[in-house]
C-alpha cells in the first residue's frame, strides 16, 4: 500500500502541463470497437482507470500497441465474445460505456455491474432506456446486465437526465442503428463532444454536437481514424486552487479555454482571479481570496449541474478554496448525495464548515489549516486534500492513493516540478 507524504505551507512557482481529458479518453477507448480498422488515440492520460478500460479491452482480444506514451494504435478486429471481467469491472463506472458499441456487435452482450466512486447513487435508468428506446433488451440475470437485441432502430429519445455516459452510450448505439436518432435532453459536456467529434471521424453522422439536441443519421459501417483526446479542464480547476491558496504564481499550459467559462465565473465568487493567454492560464501570487456577497449582501451560493454549470467533479475543490477565503459561502452540491462527507477530514485539519446535510455545507474563512492524516474516498476528494494538505502548516499523510492515480497521470512528479513537498511512499 502507498500514500503520499506532504509537507506543506510552502510557496510555489513554475508551470505545469494539464493531461489528456479521462472523461473523454474512457469512452474513445470504447467507441474504438465500433469498427475493426485502428483507431490511433493522442494526448491519452496514462491512469488507472485508463489502464484499467485497456485491461479489459485486451481481455476481449482488442490489439493495443502503445506508440509513445500518450499515443495508442487499438484495433478491434478479433473481438471476443465473452463476459468482461467481473473484478476490473468493479473497480470501473466506465466499463459499462462498452455496452453501446458492442451490442452493435453482437447480438447479446452481458456486463457485470460497474464500479467507480462511491459518491452517493449513480443511477442507472437513462442506458437502458436508451437501449430499449433503440429496440434491445435489457433484463438483470445473476445481478448481471444482459443485453439483446434483434435490429436496432433509430428513435427520438428524450432521456430522463441529462447523464454523460448514457448519452455517450446512446450515441456509439445509433451511430450504426437503422435509421435516424434524436437524443433530446443529451448531455453537452467537453468530453461528450470530443466522443461525438471523433465516431464522425470514424464516418458517422451526428449533428447537433455540443448542445442538448443530437441528431444521429445510422451509417452502415466505421473506419479507422486519429483523433487528440482534449485537455482535462478539471485538472486545470484543481491546479488553479492550489496555486490561489498558496499564494503562489503558477502557469498552466494545455487548456482550452471554452472549456474554463463557468469554472473563471465560480472561482470569481471566492475573488480567486486568473488570467487566460492563448492555451495557458497564468495564476497570480499574492491573492487575498475574499467571498464576494450576493446582490443587497446576502451570502452567496456555488452549486453544480449539467453543463454549462459549474461541474461535480469540481465540487471537492472549491470547498477547499472557500475555507482559505474571507467570508460566508453556501456550497449546494446537488448531483450526489455522497460528493461532501470528505468534509470531516478539513474539519479535523482545521476548516470552519457546518454539514447542514449530505447536500449542502456552510464554509466561514478563512481558516488556518493544520497537517494531518488523511483518506482519499474518491478521485476528486483526494485531489482536494492534497491541495489542502499543500496549504497547510505541518505534515501529512494521504491514504487510499490508488482513487487518485485512477484520474490524475504522474500527480505527484508534476507537484514536485512546482516546488512542492510530496512523495510517495510505501507502507
Amino acid at each position: 500500500m502507498e500514500k503520499f507524504f506532504i509537507r506543506g505551507g510552502k510557496k510555489l512557482s513554475g508551470s505545469v502541463t494539464v493531461s489528456g481529458n479521462k472523461n473523454e479518453a474512457l469512452p474513445a477507448i470504447a467507441a474504438s470497437l465500433l469498427t475493426d480498422e485502428p483507431i490511433i488515440l493522442k494526448n491519452v492520460p496514462r491512469i488507472g482507470d485508463v489502464e484499467t478500460m485497456l485491461d479489459i479491452m485486451k481481455s476481449q482480444g482488442a490489439t493495443i500497441r502503445e506508440i509513445a506514451r500518450n499515443e495508442l494504435e487499438i484495433q478491434c478486429k478479433n473481438i471476443k465474445h465473452e463476459e468482461m471481467d467481473e473484478q476490473k469491472c468493479a473497480t470501473l463506472r466506465a466499463a459499462l460505456l462498452l455496452a453501446g458499441p458492442l451490442i452493435t456487435r453482437y447480438r447479446r452482450v452481458v456486463l457485470p455491474p460497474p464500479g467507480g466512486d462511491v459518491i452517493g447513487r449513480r443511477r442507472l435508468d437513462a442506458h437502458f432506456f436508451a437501449f430499449k428506446s433503440l429496440g434491445a433488451r435489457v433484463s438483470v440475470v445473476d445481478k448481471k446486465y444482459v443485453f439483446e437485441r434483434s435490429e436496432l432502430t433509430g428513435q427520438d429519445i428524450f432521456l430522463d437526465e441529462q447523464s454523460v455516459t448514457a448519452t455517450e452510450n446512446a450515441l456509439m448505439a445509433a451511430v450504426v442503428a437503422k435509421g435516424k436518432t434524436i437524443i433530446r435532453n443529451a448531455a453537452c459536456e467537453p468530453h461528450v463532444t470530443g466522443l461525438a467529434k471523433l465516431l464522425n471521424k470514424m464516418g458517422a453522422r451526428i449533428t447537433g454536437i455540443g448542445t442538448n439536441i443530437l441528431e444521429i443519421e445510422g451509417v452502415e459501417k466505421l473506419y479507422g481514424t486519429n483523433h487528440t483526446i482534449g485537455p482535462d479542464y478539471l485538472e486545470a480547476g484543481g491546479y488553479i486552487v492550489l496555486a490561489a491558496i498558496t499564494n503562489s504564481e503558477i502557469t498552466i499550459n494545455n487548456i482550452n479555454p471554452d472549456d474554463l467559462c463557468v469554472t473563471r465565473s465560480t472561482f470569481k465568487k471566492l475573488g480567486l482571479e486568473y488570467h487566460i493567454q492563448n492555451k495557458k492560464i497564468v495564476v497570480p501570487g499574492g491573492q487575498k481570496l475574499q467571498i464576494q456577497p450576493d446582490f443587497a449582501g446576502d451570502i452567496p451560493k456555488i452549486d453544480d449541474g449539467t453543463w454549462p454549470a459549474f461541474p461535480s467533479d469540481l465540487m471537492s475543490i472549491v470547498i477547499v478554496a472557500a475555507t482559505q477565503a474571507e467570508g460566508t459561502v453556501l456550497i449546494f452540491e446537488k448531483m450526489y448525495d455522497g460528493r461532501m462527507f470528505f468534509v470531516d477530514y478539513l474539519i479535523s485539519m482545521g476548516a470552519r464548515i457546518v454539514l447542514c446535510d449530505p447536500h449542502r455545507a456552510v464554509i466561514v474563512g478563512p481558516s488556518k489549516l493544520y497537517g494531518t492524516n488523511l483518506q482519499s474516498p474518491d478521485i476528486r476528494a483526494g485531489m482536494a486534500l492534497i491541495i489542502a494538505a499543500l496549504c497547510a502548516k505541518g505534515e501529512s499523510s494521504i491514504y487510499n492513493i490508488r482513487q487518485i492515480d485512477r484520474g490524475y497521470e504522474d500527480l505527484e512528479h508534476k507537484l514536485q516540478g512546482l516546488g512542492a513537498d510530496i512523495t510517495r511512499v510505501e507502507e
